[in-house]
């Protein structure tokens, strides 16, 4: 039995016995995939916004002296 097999066997106990109402059980399917969410995005080693915007600067910046390395070359 996996995770989400237990998940739902325990929330449908609780249901069973009224401890739970629907708002709880939205609550914990929320919780649940947003745990879900993170764990996926840090098995893919993601990177936030700001680490790709720095290093699309870095390597436009790359890009154009590439160019004008190129350019002189043609120069000579």
């Amino acid at each position: 039995m996996n995770n989400s097999e237990k998940i739902l066997k325990m929330v449908s106990k609780l249901i069973e016995t009224g401890v739970l109402t629907s708002q709880d059980v939205a609550k914990s399917i929320i919780t649940s995939a947003k745990f879900n969410k993170e764990k996926i995005a840090n098995k893919l080693d993601l990177v936030t916004r700001e680490e790709f915007d720095v290093l699309k600067k870095i390597i436009a910046k790359q890009q154009k002296e590439i160019i004008n390395l190129k350019k002189k070359k043609s120069k000579r």
